[in-house]
């Protein structure tokens, strides 16, 4: 029901995007002509409505080349390995010399792993770089079966082993769990496709150090509350018909919330600044919002399970986390090296719970571990923007390339 009354709305949304392009084609000619007021504030307000609603599809990573050492070299999006769940994408350089292979694990968390592009271009400067691009659960038939937090791991140990030996982890935000697990895992197996190394920004190994809104509304209810309350069936009109899902909407509505004024705040912005003909502020802004209200939909089963997983029962803080049903022991991760980056303002991820991690990885020595807690960031700006490119990303590489 909850589905079916969003596509209502998301239909209606589309209405309203049709008006505001009619609005716009019809006003543009004289604002172009050096018409303002009140002509200019018409014309903002069109774009306002030609924005409205979310999106459901993946935008573009549009990373169409990279500067390595002193000259631009094109980029190539390819293809590895993909399953209906995801797609191992490798963004291909065409140069002679030979880098550290790294996969950025995205998190799942209601947006696409374009939300890290910032991220990846950084890297593909200095790394032979791949995504765990995941796909829109709605957009998956129910016949591929369910996916859990077991399958999630499936996915970076099937993804490892198609980069080969030599590959390094950089996990972002959620997945960090996953990418321990993993480890622990292709450890414990002796798997030769073992991370070099694994880089963990900002992410939930342990919940209970200094908890956030978003840990306290984890714990507030009893699962069960999440099962009848935020999990939805997608309807016959997509192709995951009948897939039980945890809608994106849902997650970015919760998202938005959380920081009202804030988005309030930075659409009021891009009235005023396509209205006052700012178009580098307004593009700044509409980049911004074109990424965060495309959303994706998570599996049932990968929602609830890392909800009681990582933020109810804390398995992976107390070492007692699972795979298939077999206990992973983090301490039989010896060959991987360890780097865990937070964030001093972060408000989703608190300081401390992605350190937490180097209290786990007791066997490895202390030449094999680092930690990084970057000054005056957020949640976002330990793996994008300004700083993380300047102070976080060289510490990154630093410790990379140090254990290649």
């Amino acid at each position: 029901m909850l589905y079916r009354a969003f596509d209502a709305q998301t239909d209606l949304a589309e209405q309203t995007r049709a008006w505001g392009r009619l609005v716009h084609d019809a006003v543009s000619p004289w604002t172009a002509a050096g018409y303002r007021e009140p002509l200019s504030w018409w014309s903002a307000g069109a774009r306002m409505m030609m924005r409205a609603g979310l999106t459901f599809t993946r935008p573009a990573y549009g990373i169409d080349s990279v500067r390595v050492g002193n000259r631009d070299v094109p980029v190539i999006e390819e293809a590895v390995f993909a399953t209906p769940f995801g797609t191992l994408l490798r963004f291909r350089k065409d140069i002679d010399t030979v880098q550290p292979p790294v996969l950025v694990v995205a998190p799942l968390s209601g947006h696409f792993a374009t939300l890290l592009r910032g991220t990846v271009r950084t890297l593909l400067a200095d790394h032979d770089v791949y995504i765990t691009d995941w796909h829109n659960a709605r957009d998956v038939p129910a016949s591929a079966g369910a996916f859990g937090f077991d399958d999630y791991v499936d996915h970076l140990v099937q993804f490892l082993g198609a980069i080969g030996e030599g590959a390094h982890l950089v996990a972002v935000c959620q997945p960090a769990v996953q990418a321990l697990a993993a480890a622990a895992v292709m450890a414990q197996s002796k798997d030769a496709a073992h991370p070099r190394s694994m880089t963990l920004m900002a992410g939930p190994v342990d919940c209970r150090i200094s908890p956030t809104s978003v840990n306290h509304l984890a714990t507030s209810k009893p699962i069960a509350w999440f099962e009848k309350n935020l999990i939805s069936t997608v309807p016959a009109r997509h192709k995951g018909a009948g897939r039980r899902v945890y809608p994106g909407f849902m997650q970015v509505s919760a998202f938005v919330s959380m920081n009202a004024k804030r988005h309030m705040q930075g659409h009021a912005d891009l009235f005023w600044h396509l209205a006052n003909g700012e178009t580098e502020k307004a593009q700044q802004i509409e980049t911004f919002y074109d990424e965060y209200f495309a959303v994706l939909d998570l599996a049932a089963e990968f929602y609830i399970e890392t909800v009681k997983t990582v933020f109810q029962d804390y398995t992976l803080a107390k070492n007692e986390l699972t795979y298939r049903g077999n206990p992973i022991d983090m301490r039989a991760i010896r060959r991987t090296a360890l780097m865990t980056v937070e964030g001093e303002r972060d408000d989703i991820c608190a300081v401390g719970q992605t350190m937490a991690a180097h209290d786990l990885c007791t066997s490895l020595p202390p030449h094999m571990k680092s930690h990084h807690l970057q000054a005056g960031v957020g949640h976002y700006g330990v793996f994008s923007g300004r700083k993380w490119e300047s102070q976080t990303y060289p510490l990154v590489r630093n410790f990379i390339q140090s254990h290649a």
